[in-house]
């Protein structure tokens, strides 16, 4: 394979073909060289996906991101018949694979890619490609490794300078990186959220297009991952729903409800944890002295219906620069709560003050909402309620829940095209059977 300038190949990693198309046309109309049907859209829609885009784009290469990893020159040859030019074979497969795929590609007019998706020495394995016959290697770092915040810079411009084969590259490239990865010598540049989640495909097309023509970072907003202490800023730039969806459907306090000044209102945080009586706000207010900036108190109070946090205790928390409390028990004063605007969100509301006796501890693992916390897990508050993130978990939940986001945006954009959620996600095709 002889390229005279990078490509720019465009993942369609979509489950239903009604959507890839169009995101497609658009990608090709801002400047995609090649076409790749994604592993998703190959295994949702067989390859038939392939034939499709074939004929929707005979001018530009179709990539079938078929993954082999047995059965080489077999599974090779239906997807070139289905119409695609490059093959991909996983660089995990035994040699003979990829061999029996090349000499399968041969017959028909298909080169292969190594995906060097987890391959403990990509170095060596691209060398070995070579020998084998493959067209070009790809190194990939998966969706589920860029949710870590993991990037494939780490090693590519060692492995471009080594490998004997044209290099593609693959991880969460976007209009920032994207110059990096052509600098670094990477010939092939694979882009697929930061395209086809984008509300305006073409454009985010041309935006990628001319980053890597003027090897020149082109700033975006999305399309990013974070890690270390961007953790928090991550996490507000989702809603509540976004978290939960990230965790699978897990996380959120049921029965806890916000009281919160406007709807822009967020609160984000790692957790200062109370566990306290009913009516005994002790131990939720000393709570405040040992909660640091940007910190969220948490109390247990069994569910209780005495009032344990005000005014007062919200302006000494706001004043501290704490984030927010959230409270299974009751709060009061929530005039006054609102006029501070100190995120709060409880079971219950009570004009009912208790006693402080200081029965309970700060620092323990409680239950909120139905929801274990441990000091130091994340908790995400907004309208929709509160979620909690384990703070093992909060980094890959945080970018995760960035992806959801995103592809929101995609779907929003496509309704207000004319479509409708149902039509989109193709609801009846996916229900279960059984």
């Amino acid at each position: 394979m002889r390229l005279d300038r990078p490509v720019l190949q465009v993942a369609l990693d979509f489950e239903n073909l009604s959507r890839a198309l169009p995101a497609a046309r658009e990608a090709v109309e801002g400047g995609a060289d090649w076409v790749e049907a994604g592993t998703p859209l190959i295994k949702s829609e067989g390859l038939d996906a392939v034939r499709e885009l074939k004929k929707a784009f005979p001018a530009q290469r179709i990539v079938a991101d078929m993954k082999v990893m047995d059965t080489g020159a077999f599974e090779v040859e239906i997807a070139a018949k289905a119409g695609a030019d490059l093959v991909t074979i996983l660089g995990a497969a035994d040699d003979d694979t990829i061999a029996d795929g090349v000499r399968g590609g041969e017959l028909y007019g298909a080169e292969i890619v190594v995906d060097l998706l987890g391959v403990a020495d990509p170095l060596a394995r691209a060398k070995r490609a070579a020998e084998l016959g493959a067209a070009a290697v790809c190194w990939h770092v998966g969706i589920d490794m860029q949710m870590q915040a993991k990037t494939p810079f780490a090693v590519l411009a060692e492995l471009a300078r080594a490998s004997p084969i044209p290099v593609a590259v693959a991880g969460g490239l976007n209009s920032e990186t994207i110059a990096g990865a052509v600098r670094a010598g990477a010939q092939i540049l694979i882009v697929g959220g930061a395209i086809t989640k984008s509300p305006h495909i073409a454009d985010a097309t041309r935006q990628i297009r001319t980053a890597m023509t003027t090897r020149q970072e082109v700033p975006s907003e999305h399309f990013r991952r974070y890690s270390g202490d961007e953790i928090r800023a991550a996490f507000l730039k989702v809603s509540a729903p976004n978290v939960t969806d990230a965790l699978q459907r897990k996380g959120a306090m049921h029965g806890i409800v916000p009281h919160l000044v406007d709807r822009t209102v967020k609160m984000v945080g790692p957790a200062v944890t109370v566990v306290t009586r009913d009516g005994d706000w002790a131990k939720p207010v000393e709570a405040i002295d040992h909660a640091g900036p940007g910190d969220v108190i948490v109390i247990d109070a069994g569910g209780g219906v005495t009032g344990m946090w005000g005014e007062l205790a919200s302006r000494s928390a706001r004043g501290r620069g704490i984030a927010g409390v959230v409270i299974d028990g009751a709060a009061r004063d929530l005039d006054g709560v609102l006029e501070v605007g100190f995120p709060l969100f409880s079971r219950n509301v009570s004009p009912d003050a208790g006693e402080p006796k200081g029965l309970g501890e700060i620092g323990v693992e409680v239950v909120v909402g139905g929801q274990r916390v441990r000091p130091g897990d994340w908790i995400i508050g907004d309208l929709s309620g509160v979620v909690v993130v384990p703070r093992e978990r909060a980094q890959e939940i945080a970018n995760r829940s960035l992806d959801v986001l995103e592809h929101e945006n995609r779907v929003r954009e496509e309704i207000e095209r004319g479509s409708t959620l149902g039509s989109v996600q193709k609801l009846e095709r996916w229900e279960r059977v059984g």
